[in-house]
Order: C-alpha cells, then structure tokens, then sequence
C-alpha cells in the first residue's frame, strides 16, 4: 500500500493514516491467512456479511460500473476492501479536507471509516478482486457529496 497527499506528493505514513482513522494492513492472500483477520474485524466492528466482488477489462458495463466510484461520496457505515488481486487507487479526504492517494494492491487491507469522504478507481490494469465486509446486508450503498448551494441574494 502506498499513500500520498495529492496536493504536494509527499508520501503519508502509515501512522498518518491510523490516526486519520484508516486501518490498513498487510495479509497473505490464501483463506486461510487472511479469515482469522475477517473474523476478528466482523467481531469487533460488527460486520455481519462478506462477500467477494471482481472487475475486469471483460467484466460487462464496466465503465457504468466504476462510473459509481469514481465521484466522491462517503457511507453510513466503513468500506472495507482486502484485495486478493489487482490494484486500485482510493483517493480519501483526510479530517482537514485534503485529499490522500491511497494505491491498494494484492495483500492489502483497508477500511475507509464510515462518514468519510471518498472516491475509487482502477488503475491501468482494470483488475481488481476484493473480499468485501458489511455491516447491513444492503451493502455498498453510496451517498454522493453535492456542491454547496450558492449563496442566497
């Protein structure tokens, strides 16, 4: 995983991301390396459903599909995605608004915390397979940030 804060480039620590509220971790890829660690985040977090999702350059309407992403939105409750193969970009807006590039490849961990600000796309490759975790059974559901209305005169 790598983070950098878009606006000068400079790569952001690990730490920077815990204390921004971002988990993010490394785990091998096999089911049984990384379960115990979906496990333990359904126990303490409270997800109650997991599931897998994968996108491809062949994976139909996949253009409509990141389309969804793609503008920033934020959810009511945290996204977490443990990618199992390929690679995406998270850009997350940090507590004081700016934004943060964070890259996601095969082994990585995130949990974007509910309520925060947010944006995803695929890389060149356009490959990504994640096992997802929710806290309803609704799952990804997306509220999309609008502009602020102009002053009234």
């Amino acid at each position: 995983m790598k983070a950098t804060w878009i606006d000068d480039g400079t790569e952001i620590p690990r730490e920077t991301l815990l204390a921004e509220g971002i988990l993010n971790d490394q785990l091998p890829t096999d089911p049984a390396g990384y379960q115990p660690t979906m496990d333990t985040l359904k126990d303490e977090r409270g997800y109650i459903h997991q599931d897998q999702v994968e996108l491809r350059p062949e994976t139909p309407n996949l253009d409509a599909i990141c389309a969804k992403f793609d503008d920033e939105h934020l959810h009511e409750e945290d996204e977490v995605r443990f990618v199992l193969e390929g690679e995406g970009i998270f850009d997350i807006r940090s507590r004081d608004d700016r934004w943060m590039r964070v890259k996601v490849e095969e082994g990585d961990l995130i949990v974007v915390p509910a309520k925060r600000y947010h944006r995803f796309e695929l890389t060149e490759t356009k490959t990504i397979r994640c096992v997802r975790l929710f806290q309803d059974q609704s799952g990804w559901v997306p509220v999309y940030r609008q502009e602020a209305a102009p002053a009234a005169s």
